[in-house]
């Protein structure tokens, strides 16, 4: 019998099969079909949606090798100071429980056609890692992931790296809680060699310094995936600051015009486009609404995109935006709709 909740109709019915403390606040879910089916195939870098009973969503990157047919395995940092999903997980989701997710979805793929690849996962940065790095395994290719945490008891996931250690693909950096005794991230990536990708997921202050220090990396060889929107460069702006970056270039009554028909409608600076459609009986599927996960992502056709999403690179930019969470510079913007 499926538990109450408000799930979404196209929602996949999972089973729990096992519940695995990975590190200190870490625990890893295993998710299996109940009659012993396989599940949608997902590639390195994939994520998943997790529905809640109360209607929220939370996203959590697939750490599994993406050659595994018939498991799913996601890892969960219990946040107290976080929206309150991954304490309702580690609190109230324990084996044979079923749970409801979407289908797999990649906004942060891997290039397979480069020479080299380097993985920097900092902290539970290490989910999406573990999946790449299963799968450059598997086709031969030339990686090295680095692990930093503040210790080894901080650091998930140590008996599935323990063949990447020894075979010299994988290293662990454990830092005290001071980054400054852990990896130099500076020198790693100091002179980008040819042909070289380099990938990094983890907390707020890592994403900050591998930005910073892989500044001068070639076009596209560098790619990386948000957490939450706090992690990301904006959110470390003062809200003045925020105001300053944001409100003027957004443009006080900018309009959203729909491609097929022409209709207008204005956005003010206190709703999302989402919500301004959605008034108008134009429905756009959210998930995140903040630029996380992709599920709003809409072509547009005309206007300057004030782009506020942690997903799109460039040349993605000039075709598509998140409506959920991104503006306007221009007084009318027109969406492909």
């Amino acid at each position: 019998m499926a538990p109450e909740g408000n799930y979404p109709d196209d929602a996949t019915r999972l089973q729990v099969r096992q519940v695995t403390h990975q590190a200190e606040n870490i625990n890893s879910y295993e998710l299996i079909d109940a009659d012993g089916g396989d599940l949608p195939s997902f590639e390195a870098g994939a994520h998943i949606d997790f529905y809640f009973r109360d209607g929220s969503v939370r996203q959590y990157s697939l750490c599994n090798d993406p050659a595994d047919k018939d498991r799913y395995l996601i890892g969960v940092l219990r946040d107290i100071n976080g929206r309150g999903g991954s304490e309702a997980l580690h609190e109230r989701v324990h084996p044979q429980r079923e749970v409801f997710i979407g289908t797999p979805r990649n906004n942060f793929p891997l290039h397979e056609e480069a020479k080299r690849h380097i993985l920097l996962a900092g902290g539970i940065g290490v989910t999406p890692m573990l999946a790449m790095a299963a799968r450059l395994q598997s086709i031969g290719a030339d990686f090295t992931l680095h692990y930093c945490s503040k210790s080894p008891r901080h650091a998930a996931f140590r008996r599935e790296l323990a063949p990447m250690i020894a075979g010299g693909r994988a290293q662990l950096h454990y830092d005290g809680g001071d980054p400054t005794r852990g990896l130099d991230i500076e020198a790693l990536l100091k002179d980008p060699e040819p042909g070289t990708h380099l990938y990094y997921c983890g907390p707020p202050g890592f994403m900050g310094a591998v930005s910073k220090f892989s500044d001068h990396w070639p076009d596209g060889t560098v790619h990386f995936e948000f957490f939450s929107a706090a992690a990301s460069p904006k959110a470390k702006l003062t809200e003045q600051e925020f105001d300053s970056v944001s409100d003027g270039t957004v443009g006080i009554g900018f309009q959203v015009q729909i491609a097929s028909t022409g209709a207008l409608y204005s956005v003010p600076n206190d709703k999302s486009i989402v919500q301004v459609l959605l008034e108008n009986g134009i429905n756009i599927e959210v998930s995140c609404e903040s630029g996380l996960c992709g599920t709003c992502l809409t072509r547009y056709t005309d206007g300057d995109v004030d782009h506020q999403d942690l997903i799109l690179d460039d040349a993605k930019r000039k075709e598509f935006f998140t409506p959920c969470c991104s503006r306007s510079k221009s007084r009318v913007l027109v969406v492909d709709l």
